[in-house]
């Protein structure tokens, strides 16, 4: 195993961060390389917690001679985003500076431009030159994974249409309980690294076997503990195995059980006006149409001071939020269902 450093010099004068990079090399170049990154949204720490004892099973394997394909492993991809308090609060989500969500704004370019994310790096932000650095190490590999985390959240992933639904090997080895398909319409790391897979030709691919570029959701941001790393980590691991990245004897990956939903049929849940939140409904609860999932308390005490919130339509409830004052419009739940949400969205992301 090899450790480095990409030094990113500040956008003042004395300021510089350290991004550490662990690369193990494989013994054939057909197996596939790998490319895992971890809190991009500096305050999700559950995959920088899976990264931590990955790479201790990554090591043991390299000492046995297993680590086929080249794998790096990148465990706190933004520190940047680390050194942002305000007020005693990790700002991990958003660039201070330009207000610019550190999962958005990558590079959208074809694989054969890659190289050209690195070329005169100095006339770029500090974050530019983050971002630049982590899609360049990402677009020379086969497999890429994004560790985030929701707030209040099941297991789960957004996985692009083009690698559905060979991608369903993750999602059965991290036990996941949901897939979102999303429609690769965004910025962000996940999918402007499809983006480059896509255009590699010029011509837009629908299909990239043998590829995957996914943003893995491990649960919610307090679910950093141990027992659950480590079993992420091994979820991993025998992902790893399968692909033929790591040899071992690992027994087969189970079909995936789980929701499968295009973002179309996601109900975000918006509080209708400002107001306190009661929740009536958890996570990991399956919904009907008409079934009360919340109330806002936004004039305490009077007779029309609260309000009801209901499910739209069937579904399970995936996320939830972990605040309990709502501002109007601010998102409350996302239930994957069966059928497209009647409020319709627009391209990409389901938020910001």
């Amino acid at each position: 195993m090899d450790i480095s450093e990409i030094i990113i010099a500040g956008d003042t004068p004395g300021i510089e961060w350290r991004l550490p990079v662990f690369r193990f090399k494989g013994r054939s170049a057909a197996a596939p390389k790998t490319y895992i990154q971890a809190a991009l949204h500096a305050n999700e720490l559950p995959g920088t917690a899976l990264a931590h004892f990955l790479l201790q099973r990554l090591q043991q394997a390299d000492k046995d001679g297993g680590i086929l394909g080249d794998i790096t492993i990148v465990p706190q991809a933004n520190p940047i985003g680390t050194a942002q308090s305000h007020f005693g609060e990790l700002q991990g989500r958003f660039d201070l500076g330009s207000r610019t969500n550190f999962n958005r704004d990558f590079p959208l370019i074809s694989l054969t431009d890659r190289d050209t994310l690195i070329d005169d790096l100095d006339r770029h932000s500090a974050t530019d030159r983050l971002k630049r650095q982590l899609l360049h190490m990402a677009l020379g590999a086969d497999l890429m994974l994004d560790l985030h985390c929701d707030d209040e959240a099941l297991q789960y992933a957004y996985i692009d249409d083009a690698f559905w639904p060979e991608a369903g090997d993750l999602a059965s080895a991290l036990d996941m309980e949901a897939v979102f398909l999303s429609d690769g319409e965004s910025s962000a790391f996940e999918e402007a690294v499809a983006y480059a897979w896509k255009y590699e030709t010029g011509q837009k691919k629908a299909r990239l076997p043998g590829r995957l570029s996914v943003t893995v959701e491990l649960r919610g941001t307090r679910d950093v503990y141990p027992e659950l790393a480590r079993k992420d980590a091994e979820g991993v691991f025998r992902f790893l195995v399968a692909r033929g990245v790591v040899a071992g004897d690992e027994e087969p990956i189970a079909p995936f059980a789980g929701i499968v939903a295009p973002l179309d049929n996601i109900e975000m849940i918006r509080a209708p006006e400002a107001g306190a939140i009661l929740f009536h409904r958890d996570i990991g609860e399956t919904v009907k149409a008409g079934d009360l999932l919340a109330t806002i308390l936004t004039r305490p005490g009077r007779a029309d001071g609260a309000l009801e919130v209901r499910a739209p339509q069937d579904g399970l409830i995936v996320t939830r939020v972990s605040t309990r004052l709502a501002r109007r419009r601010s998102d409350l739940m996302k239930i994957a269902c069966a059928a497209p949400s009647g409020a319709g969205r627009k391209p990409g992301p389901l938020e910001a």
